[in-house]
Protein backbone atom coordinates (compact mmCIF):
# COMPACT_ATOMS: atom_id res chain seq x y z
CA UNK A 1 0.00 0.00 0.00
CA UNK A 2 1.01 3.60 -0.77
CA UNK A 3 1.57 5.44 2.27
CA UNK A 4 5.10 6.29 2.57
CA UNK A 5 7.02 9.50 0.77
CA UNK A 6 5.91 12.84 -0.91
CA UNK A 7 4.94 10.77 -3.94
CA UNK A 8 2.05 8.63 -1.94
CA UNK A 9 -1.14 10.14 -0.35
CA UNK A 10 -0.80 9.39 3.31
CA UNK A 11 -2.36 6.63 4.84
CA UNK A 12 -3.41 7.95 8.62
CA UNK A 13 -3.78 5.73 11.57
CA UNK A 14 -4.36 8.74 13.49
CA UNK A 15 -8.25 10.12 12.53
CA UNK A 16 -9.16 13.64 12.91
CA UNK A 17 -11.44 14.26 16.10
CA UNK A 18 -14.45 16.42 14.29
CA UNK A 19 -18.37 16.46 14.32
CA UNK A 20 -18.81 16.31 10.36
CA UNK A 21 -16.18 13.23 10.10
CA UNK A 22 -18.22 11.68 13.18
CA UNK A 23 -21.46 11.76 11.75
CA UNK A 24 -20.78 10.55 8.76
CA UNK A 25 -19.52 7.54 10.38
CA UNK A 26 -22.37 7.08 12.38
CA UNK A 27 -24.39 7.19 9.06
CA UNK A 28 -22.52 5.39 7.28
CA UNK A 29 -22.64 2.62 10.39
CA UNK A 30 -26.97 2.93 10.45
CA UNK A 31 -26.93 2.83 6.78
CA UNK A 32 -25.08 -0.75 6.45
CA UNK A 33 -24.86 -2.46 9.69
CA UNK A 34 -21.15 -2.14 9.63
CA UNK A 35 -18.70 0.30 10.63
CA UNK A 36 -16.51 1.77 7.84
CA UNK A 37 -12.90 0.49 7.07
CA UNK A 38 -11.10 3.95 6.13
CA UNK A 39 -12.33 7.34 5.10
CA UNK A 40 -10.97 8.94 1.78
CA UNK A 41 -10.89 12.96 1.86
CA UNK A 42 -10.25 15.52 -1.25
CA UNK A 43 -10.30 18.92 -0.83
CA UNK A 44 -11.63 21.40 -3.00
CA UNK A 45 -10.03 24.19 -4.62
CA UNK A 46 -9.58 27.90 -5.71
CA UNK A 47 -8.15 28.51 -8.44
CA UNK A 48 -5.89 32.10 -7.76
CA UNK A 49 -4.93 33.05 -11.37
CA UNK A 50 -4.86 31.23 -14.91
CA UNK A 51 -8.52 30.19 -15.33
CA UNK A 52 -9.19 28.03 -19.10
CA UNK A 53 -5.55 27.47 -19.42
CA UNK A 54 -5.04 24.37 -18.25
CA UNK A 55 -6.78 22.68 -21.06
CA UNK A 56 -4.36 24.48 -23.34
CA UNK A 57 -1.70 23.26 -21.39
CA UNK A 58 -0.18 26.23 -19.75
CA UNK A 59 0.58 26.31 -15.86
CA UNK A 60 -2.48 27.11 -13.10
CA UNK A 61 -2.12 28.63 -9.70
CA UNK A 62 -4.43 26.96 -7.47
CA UNK A 63 -4.86 26.24 -3.64
CA UNK A 64 -6.98 23.79 -1.72
CA UNK A 65 -9.65 24.74 0.68
CA UNK A 66 -10.88 23.62 3.91
CA UNK A 67 -14.31 22.39 2.08
CA UNK A 68 -13.91 19.00 1.55
CA UNK A 69 -15.30 15.38 0.10
CA UNK A 70 -15.63 12.90 2.65
CA UNK A 71 -15.99 9.05 1.07
CA UNK A 72 -16.63 6.16 4.68
CA UNK A 73 -16.05 3.05 2.77
CA UNK A 74 -15.86 -0.74 3.52
CA UNK A 75 -16.01 -3.74 1.27
CA UNK A 76 -19.29 -5.09 0.81
CA UNK A 77 -20.29 -8.85 0.83
CA UNK A 78 -21.88 -9.09 -2.79
CA UNK A 79 -20.38 -7.82 -5.79
CA UNK A 80 -22.35 -4.00 -5.69
CA UNK A 81 -21.61 -0.96 -5.35
CA UNK A 82 -24.06 0.47 -2.96
CA UNK A 83 -23.74 4.48 -2.95
CA UNK A 84 -25.29 6.97 -0.25
CA UNK A 85 -24.71 10.24 1.27
CA UNK A 86 -25.32 11.80 4.58
CA UNK A 87 -27.97 14.48 2.91
CA UNK A 88 -31.45 12.47 2.18
CA UNK A 89 -31.93 14.79 -0.58
CA UNK A 90 -29.93 13.04 -2.55
CA UNK A 91 -31.59 9.67 -3.53
CA UNK A 92 -29.32 6.41 -2.89
CA UNK A 93 -27.83 4.27 -5.75
CA UNK A 94 -27.01 1.22 -6.17
CA UNK A 95 -25.56 -1.22 -8.95
CA UNK A 96 -23.21 -4.09 -10.13
CA UNK A 97 -19.54 -3.94 -9.51
CA UNK A 98 -18.41 -5.71 -12.89
CA UNK A 99 -21.50 -4.50 -15.12
CA UNK A 100 -22.13 -0.68 -14.25
CA UNK A 101 -22.65 1.92 -16.92
CA UNK A 102 -22.58 5.87 -16.85
CA UNK A 103 -25.52 6.93 -18.78
CA UNK A 104 -25.50 10.28 -18.32
CA UNK A 105 -28.54 12.11 -19.62
CA UNK A 106 -29.35 14.68 -22.30
CA UNK A 107 -29.75 17.76 -20.04
CA UNK A 108 -29.65 18.55 -16.60
CA UNK A 109 -26.44 17.05 -15.95
CA UNK A 110 -24.87 14.53 -14.35
CA UNK A 111 -26.57 13.17 -11.20
CA UNK A 112 -24.23 13.01 -8.46
CA UNK A 113 -23.51 9.04 -7.98
CA UNK A 114 -22.22 9.49 -11.64
CA UNK A 115 -19.51 11.32 -10.05
CA UNK A 116 -18.35 8.67 -7.97
CA UNK A 117 -18.78 5.72 -10.50
CA UNK A 118 -16.43 7.88 -12.70
CA UNK A 119 -13.60 7.21 -10.29
CA UNK A 120 -14.82 3.60 -9.39
CA UNK A 121 -15.04 3.04 -13.49
CA UNK A 122 -11.58 4.97 -13.81
CA UNK A 123 -9.77 2.65 -11.82
CA UNK A 124 -11.10 -0.72 -12.47
CA UNK A 125 -11.06 0.57 -16.35
CA UNK A 126 -7.58 2.49 -17.04
CA UNK A 127 -5.44 -0.15 -14.59
CA UNK A 128 -7.08 -3.39 -15.89
CA UNK A 129 -8.49 -4.37 -12.45
CA UNK A 130 -9.07 -8.35 -13.50
CA UNK A 131 -13.07 -9.38 -13.51
CA UNK A 132 -12.29 -11.94 -10.02
CA UNK A 133 -10.27 -9.32 -8.37
CA UNK A 134 -12.84 -6.18 -8.24
CA UNK A 135 -14.32 -6.10 -5.06
CA UNK A 136 -18.38 -4.00 -4.38
CA UNK A 137 -18.12 -1.45 -2.05
CA UNK A 138 -20.09 0.40 0.86
CA UNK A 139 -19.48 4.20 0.08
CA UNK A 140 -21.12 7.15 2.55
CA UNK A 141 -20.41 10.90 1.24
CA UNK A 142 -20.35 13.73 3.19
CA UNK A 143 -19.71 16.97 1.33
CA UNK A 144 -19.45 20.64 2.24
CA UNK A 145 -18.32 22.05 -0.79
CA UNK A 146 -21.10 24.02 -2.18
CA UNK A 147 -21.99 22.34 -5.53
CA UNK A 148 -21.40 23.96 -9.18
CA UNK A 149 -19.75 27.13 -7.04
CA UNK A 150 -16.52 26.90 -8.94
CA UNK A 151 -14.76 25.67 -5.97
CA UNK A 152 -14.40 21.65 -7.90
CA UNK A 153 -17.18 19.87 -5.61
CA UNK A 154 -17.73 17.16 -8.75
CA UNK A 155 -13.83 16.94 -9.23
CA UNK A 156 -13.22 16.37 -5.85
CA UNK A 157 -15.94 13.66 -5.39
CA UNK A 158 -14.41 11.84 -8.32
CA UNK A 159 -10.99 12.39 -6.91
CA UNK A 160 -12.06 10.93 -3.89
CA UNK A 161 -13.87 8.27 -5.43
CA UNK A 162 -10.24 7.07 -7.67
CA UNK A 163 -8.23 7.23 -4.03
CA UNK A 164 -10.86 4.99 -2.68
CA UNK A 165 -11.18 2.68 -4.97
CA UNK A 166 -7.61 2.24 -5.67
CA UNK A 167 -6.93 2.15 -1.84
CA UNK A 168 -9.77 -0.73 -1.05
CA UNK A 169 -8.00 -2.70 -4.91
CA UNK A 170 -4.38 -2.38 -2.66
CA UNK A 171 -3.15 -0.48 -6.24
CA UNK A 172 -0.04 2.11 -4.76
CA UNK A 173 -0.90 5.55 -4.03
CA UNK A 174 0.96 7.65 -6.32
CA UNK A 175 0.11 11.28 -6.12
CA UNK A 176 0.63 11.77 -10.20
CA UNK A 177 -1.00 8.98 -11.35
CA UNK A 178 -3.90 8.70 -9.37
CA UNK A 179 -4.16 12.86 -10.12
CA UNK A 180 -3.46 11.86 -14.13
CA UNK A 181 -6.50 9.65 -14.44
CA UNK A 182 -8.92 11.63 -11.99
CA UNK A 183 -8.48 13.71 -14.75
CA UNK A 184 -8.96 11.25 -17.30
CA UNK A 185 -12.07 9.88 -15.23
CA UNK A 186 -14.23 13.05 -16.11
CA UNK A 187 -14.51 11.73 -19.82
CA UNK A 188 -17.27 9.77 -18.42
CA UNK A 189 -19.56 12.45 -17.56
CA UNK A 190 -18.02 13.86 -21.01
CA UNK A 191 -16.65 16.96 -19.40
CA UNK A 192 -13.41 18.16 -21.16
CA UNK A 193 -11.01 19.68 -18.59
CA UNK A 194 -7.68 20.10 -17.93
CA UNK A 195 -6.78 18.37 -14.96
CA UNK A 196 -6.29 21.24 -12.49
CA UNK A 197 -8.63 20.17 -10.00
CA UNK A 198 -7.57 16.74 -9.87
CA UNK A 199 -3.70 17.86 -9.84
CA UNK A 200 -4.56 20.53 -6.94
CA UNK A 201 -6.44 17.21 -4.65
CA UNK A 202 -3.58 15.39 -4.67
CA UNK A 203 -0.67 17.75 -5.12
CA UNK A 204 -1.83 20.51 -1.90
CA UNK A 205 0.70 21.60 0.73
CA UNK A 206 -0.62 23.14 4.03
CA UNK A 207 0.24 26.75 3.68
CA UNK A 208 0.98 27.31 -0.08
CA UNK A 209 -0.42 28.11 -3.03
CA UNK A 210 0.57 25.26 -6.34
CA UNK A 211 1.74 26.08 -9.52
CA UNK A 212 0.74 23.30 -11.29
CA UNK A 213 2.15 22.55 -14.70
CA UNK A 214 2.13 19.62 -17.52
CA UNK A 215 3.37 17.03 -19.35
CA UNK A 216 4.74 15.99 -17.10
CA UNK A 217 2.24 16.88 -14.30
CA UNK A 218 4.64 18.55 -11.68
CA UNK A 219 3.73 21.16 -8.34
CA UNK A 220 5.90 23.91 -7.50
CA UNK A 221 5.11 25.01 -4.27
CA UNK A 222 4.81 28.76 -3.73
CA UNK A 223 4.73 31.02 -1.16
CA UNK A 224 2.35 34.15 -0.83
CA UNK A 225 3.11 37.24 0.76
CA UNK A 226 2.67 36.91 4.56
CA UNK A 227 -0.12 39.31 5.02
CA UNK A 228 -2.40 38.09 1.76
CA UNK A 229 -5.77 36.90 2.77
CA UNK A 230 -8.06 35.10 0.46
CA UNK A 231 -12.26 35.60 0.56
CA UNK A 232 -14.33 33.59 -1.28
CA UNK A 233 -17.41 34.58 -1.75
CA UNK A 234 -20.30 32.52 -3.48
CA UNK A 235 -22.47 34.80 -6.40
CA UNK A 236 -25.64 32.06 -5.63
CA UNK A 237 -25.63 31.39 -9.37
CA UNK A 238 -24.87 28.13 -10.32
CA UNK A 239 -22.78 26.64 -12.35
CA UNK A 240 -22.88 23.24 -13.66
CA UNK A 241 -20.16 22.56 -16.46
CA UNK A 242 -21.10 18.98 -17.08
CA UNK A 243 -25.00 20.47 -17.39
CA UNK A 244 -24.62 22.68 -20.37
CA UNK A 245 -22.23 22.90 -23.31
CA UNK A 246 -20.75 26.45 -22.75
CA UNK A 247 -17.29 24.92 -20.91
CA UNK A 248 -16.76 22.44 -24.01
CA UNK A 249 -17.70 24.95 -26.18
CA UNK A 250 -14.69 27.22 -25.47
CA UNK A 251 -12.29 23.91 -25.52
CA UNK A 252 -13.34 23.08 -28.57
CA UNK A 253 -13.15 26.98 -29.86
CA UNK A 254 -9.54 27.16 -28.31
CA UNK A 255 -8.59 23.82 -29.90
CA UNK A 256 -9.82 25.08 -33.24
CA UNK A 257 -7.91 28.35 -33.03
CA UNK A 258 -4.79 25.76 -32.04
CA UNK A 259 -5.02 23.79 -35.33
CA UNK A 260 -6.37 26.51 -37.58
CA UNK A 261 -2.60 28.66 -36.97
CA UNK A 262 -0.82 25.83 -37.08
CA UNK A 263 -1.90 24.62 -40.36
CA UNK A 264 -1.54 28.50 -41.58
CA UNK A 265 1.92 27.84 -39.76
CA UNK A 266 2.27 24.90 -42.27
CA UNK A 267 2.68 22.19 -39.19
CA UNK A 268 0.83 19.41 -39.30
CA UNK A 269 -2.26 20.68 -37.41
CA UNK A 270 -4.43 17.73 -37.05
CA UNK A 271 -1.41 16.13 -34.31
CA UNK A 272 -1.45 19.33 -32.59
CA UNK A 273 -4.57 20.55 -30.44
CA UNK A 274 -3.17 22.73 -27.42
CA UNK A 275 -1.52 26.13 -27.47
CA UNK A 276 1.53 25.14 -25.48
CA UNK A 277 2.43 22.58 -27.82
CA UNK A 278 1.75 25.27 -31.26
CA UNK A 279 3.93 27.93 -28.85
CA UNK A 280 6.71 24.81 -28.38
CA UNK A 281 6.81 24.17 -31.99
CA UNK A 282 6.77 27.54 -33.22
CA UNK A 283 9.43 28.64 -30.95
CA UNK A 284 7.43 31.46 -30.31
CA UNK A 285 7.42 33.64 -26.51
CA UNK A 286 3.74 34.53 -25.40
CA UNK A 287 4.25 37.84 -26.60
CA UNK A 288 4.83 36.38 -29.97
CA UNK A 289 1.32 33.91 -29.71
CA UNK A 290 -0.66 36.94 -28.92
CA UNK A 291 0.69 38.82 -32.23
CA UNK A 292 0.30 35.49 -34.37
CA UNK A 293 -3.14 35.78 -32.97
CA UNK A 294 -4.17 39.38 -34.19
CA UNK A 295 -2.35 38.94 -37.21
CA UNK A 296 -3.84 35.59 -38.60
CA UNK A 297 -7.39 35.53 -37.26
CA UNK A 298 -8.76 38.47 -38.32
CA UNK A 299 -12.27 37.48 -38.30
CA UNK A 300 -14.66 38.33 -34.38
CA UNK A 301 -16.36 34.98 -35.30
CA UNK A 302 -16.30 31.81 -38.14
CA UNK A 303 -19.06 29.91 -38.95
CA UNK A 304 -18.87 26.17 -39.83
CA UNK A 305 -18.26 26.62 -43.54
CA UNK A 306 -15.77 29.29 -42.73
CA UNK A 307 -13.69 26.73 -40.78
CA UNK A 308 -14.38 23.92 -43.01
CA UNK A 309 -13.03 26.05 -45.89
CA UNK A 310 -9.80 26.95 -44.17
CA UNK A 311 -9.17 23.94 -42.48
CA UNK A 312 -10.35 22.15 -45.88
CA UNK A 313 -11.76 19.19 -44.69
CA UNK A 314 -15.43 17.90 -44.62
CA UNK A 315 -18.72 18.30 -42.57
CA UNK A 316 -18.26 14.61 -41.40
CA UNK A 317 -14.98 15.04 -40.53
CA UNK A 318 -14.94 18.45 -38.71
CA UNK A 319 -18.46 17.09 -36.84
CA UNK A 320 -16.45 13.90 -35.75
CA UNK A 321 -12.96 14.77 -35.10
CA UNK A 322 -13.32 18.53 -34.18
CA UNK A 323 -15.79 18.44 -32.19
CA UNK A 324 -17.42 17.01 -29.17
CA UNK A 325 -20.40 14.80 -28.31
CA UNK A 326 -22.46 18.28 -27.03
CA UNK A 327 -20.62 20.76 -29.36
CA UNK A 328 -21.63 18.92 -32.91
CA UNK A 329 -24.55 21.67 -33.44
CA UNK A 330 -22.62 24.98 -32.76
CA UNK A 331 -22.66 27.30 -35.70
CA UNK A 332 -20.37 29.78 -34.80
CA UNK A 333 -16.92 29.99 -32.96
CA UNK A 334 -15.15 32.74 -31.65
CA UNK A 335 -11.76 31.68 -32.23
CA UNK A 336 -9.61 34.91 -31.75
CA UNK A 337 -11.29 35.93 -28.67
CA UNK A 338 -10.64 32.79 -27.01
CA UNK A 339 -7.45 32.34 -28.20
CA UNK A 340 -6.11 35.97 -26.76
CA UNK A 341 -7.22 35.22 -23.57
CA UNK A 342 -5.51 32.23 -22.52
CA UNK A 343 -2.28 33.97 -24.25
CA UNK A 344 -2.99 36.90 -21.76
CA UNK A 345 -3.80 35.12 -18.91
CA UNK A 346 -0.84 32.23 -19.42
CA UNK A 347 1.11 35.98 -19.54
CA UNK A 348 -0.79 37.01 -15.92
CA UNK A 349 0.24 33.51 -14.68
CA UNK A 350 3.84 33.91 -15.45
CA UNK A 351 3.76 38.10 -14.16
CA UNK A 352 1.72 36.57 -10.98
CA UNK A 353 4.50 33.73 -9.87
CA UNK A 354 7.64 36.43 -10.79
CA UNK A 355 5.85 38.59 -7.88
CA UNK A 356 5.57 35.90 -5.65
CA UNK A 357 9.05 35.23 -6.30
CA UNK A 358 10.73 37.93 -5.82
CA UNK A 359 8.39 39.74 -3.44
CA UNK A 360 8.82 43.27 -3.99
CA UNK A 361 7.14 45.94 -1.28
CA UNK A 362 4.13 46.55 -3.56
CA UNK A 363 3.69 42.60 -4.31
CA UNK A 364 0.05 42.48 -3.09
CA UNK A 365 -1.08 45.40 -4.86
CA UNK A 366 0.53 44.26 -8.27
CA UNK A 367 -1.18 40.37 -7.54
CA UNK A 368 -4.41 42.89 -7.05
CA UNK A 369 -4.02 44.83 -10.44
CA UNK A 370 -3.41 41.12 -12.37
CA UNK A 371 -6.58 39.33 -10.83
CA UNK A 372 -8.42 42.62 -12.30
CA UNK A 373 -7.52 42.45 -15.19
CA UNK A 374 -7.92 38.43 -14.89
CA UNK A 375 -11.70 39.06 -14.60
CA UNK A 376 -12.15 41.67 -17.74
CA UNK A 377 -10.67 39.47 -20.17
CA UNK A 378 -13.17 36.35 -18.78
CA UNK A 379 -15.68 38.43 -18.39
CA UNK A 380 -15.01 39.93 -22.15
CA UNK A 381 -13.37 37.90 -23.92
CA UNK A 382 -14.24 34.39 -23.18
CA UNK A 383 -17.49 35.25 -22.14
CA UNK A 384 -18.08 32.89 -19.21
CA UNK A 385 -18.85 35.50 -16.04
CA UNK A 386 -22.42 36.34 -14.54
CA UNK A 387 -24.01 39.20 -13.83
CA UNK A 388 -23.64 38.70 -9.83
CA UNK A 389 -20.09 37.62 -10.25
CA UNK A 390 -19.78 41.29 -11.94
CA UNK A 391 -21.71 42.45 -9.08
CA UNK A 392 -19.67 41.23 -6.41
CA UNK A 393 -16.25 42.43 -8.49
CA UNK A 394 -17.42 45.86 -8.59
CA UNK A 395 -18.09 45.78 -4.76
CA UNK A 396 -14.64 44.98 -4.41
CA UNK A 397 -13.38 47.91 -6.60
CA UNK A 398 -15.00 50.16 -3.80
CA UNK A 399 -12.36 49.13 -1.34
CA UNK A 400 -9.63 48.41 -3.77
CA UNK A 401 -10.20 44.64 -3.42
CA UNK A 402 -8.69 42.03 -6.37
CA UNK A 403 -11.17 39.63 -7.39
CA UNK A 404 -11.79 37.57 -10.24
CA UNK A 405 -14.38 34.91 -10.88
CA UNK A 406 -12.45 31.29 -10.15
CA UNK A 407 -13.50 27.82 -11.81
CA UNK A 408 -15.08 27.35 -14.87
CA UNK A 409 -17.60 30.23 -14.77
CA UNK A 410 -21.00 31.73 -15.42
CA UNK A 411 -21.60 31.37 -11.85
CA UNK A 412 -20.17 30.16 -9.15
CA UNK A 413 -17.72 31.99 -7.13
CA UNK A 414 -15.05 34.91 -7.22
CA UNK A 415 -11.73 34.75 -5.60
CA UNK A 416 -10.65 38.12 -3.68
CA UNK A 417 -6.99 38.83 -2.76
CA UNK A 418 -7.26 41.16 0.43
CA UNK A 419 -4.12 42.80 2.08
CA UNK A 420 -4.50 41.75 5.37
CA UNK A 421 -7.20 40.49 7.84
CA UNK A 422 -8.61 44.13 8.40
CA UNK A 423 -9.19 44.68 4.60
CA UNK A 424 -10.92 41.08 4.35
CA UNK A 425 -13.21 41.31 7.13
CA UNK A 426 -14.34 44.98 5.46
CA UNK A 427 -14.52 43.23 2.20
CA UNK A 428 -16.74 40.60 3.61
CA UNK A 429 -18.95 43.12 5.73
CA UNK A 430 -19.26 45.49 2.61
CA UNK A 431 -20.77 42.13 0.32
CA UNK A 432 -23.30 41.22 3.34
CA UNK A 433 -24.81 44.81 3.36
CA UNK A 434 -24.36 45.39 -0.43
CA UNK A 435 -24.98 41.78 -2.10
CA UNK A 436 -26.50 38.83 0.28
CA UNK A 437 -28.87 41.15 2.35
CA UNK A 438 -30.17 41.45 -1.42
CA UNK A 439 -29.93 38.06 -2.72
CA UNK A 440 -30.80 36.09 0.17
CA UNK A 441 -33.00 35.89 3.29
CA UNK A 442 -30.08 34.59 5.02
CA UNK A 443 -29.10 36.98 8.06
CA UNK A 444 -25.53 38.65 7.65
CA UNK A 445 -24.46 36.17 10.25
CA UNK A 446 -25.40 33.22 8.39
CA UNK A 447 -23.82 34.14 4.96
CA UNK A 448 -20.60 32.59 6.41
CA UNK A 449 -21.29 29.62 4.45
CA UNK A 450 -21.27 31.93 0.96
CA UNK A 451 -18.37 34.06 1.78
CA UNK A 452 -15.79 32.90 4.40
CA UNK A 453 -11.93 33.89 4.05
CA UNK A 454 -9.16 30.67 3.31
CA UNK A 455 -5.87 29.82 3.69
CA UNK A 456 -3.67 27.09 1.44
CA UNK A 457 -4.92 23.49 2.58
CA UNK A 458 -3.09 19.84 2.32
CA UNK A 459 -3.99 17.38 0.01
CA UNK A 460 -5.75 14.05 -0.23
CA UNK A 461 -5.35 11.62 2.46
CA UNK A 462 -6.57 7.71 3.48
CA UNK A 463 -7.87 7.58 7.13
CA UNK A 464 -7.90 4.23 8.91
CA UNK A 465 -10.04 3.11 11.16
CA UNK A 466 -9.67 0.90 14.13
CA UNK A 467 -11.30 -1.92 14.76
CA UNK A 468 -12.87 -0.64 18.22
CA UNK A 469 -14.51 2.25 15.83
CA UNK A 470 -16.26 -0.36 13.79
CA UNK A 471 -19.44 -2.16 13.96
CA UNK A 472 -19.60 -5.90 12.92
CA UNK A 473 -22.69 -6.77 10.72
CA UNK A 474 -25.46 -7.93 12.59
Amino acid sequence: MGDKGDLCVPVLETVPSCDRLSRLLECFTNEFSRGAKFVARCSGRVNIIGEHVDYCGYPVFPMAIEQTILLAVAPSNDNLLHIKNVDNSFKPFKCNVHTFSIDVPSSGGPSWYQYVLCGVKGILEDLNINHDERRGMLIMLSGNIPPASGLSSSSAIVSASVLATAFIHNITLNKQILATLSAECEKFIGTQGGGMDQAIAYLAQEGCAQLIDWNPLRATAIQLPPSAVFVIANSLSEANKAATSDFNQRVVECRLACRLLAKQMKLNWRDISRFSDLQKALGYSLEEMEALVNRNLTQLSYNRSDMLQMLEISEDDFSENMLTTNTRNIQMFKLKQRSLHVFQEALRVEKFIEIAKTMPADAIKRMKTLMRQSHESLKILYECSHENLDRIVDISESIGVGTRLTGAGWGGCVVALCDGFEESKCFINLLQKQFYAKQTTSKPADTGIHVFATSPQRGAEIYLLSKASQVDPK
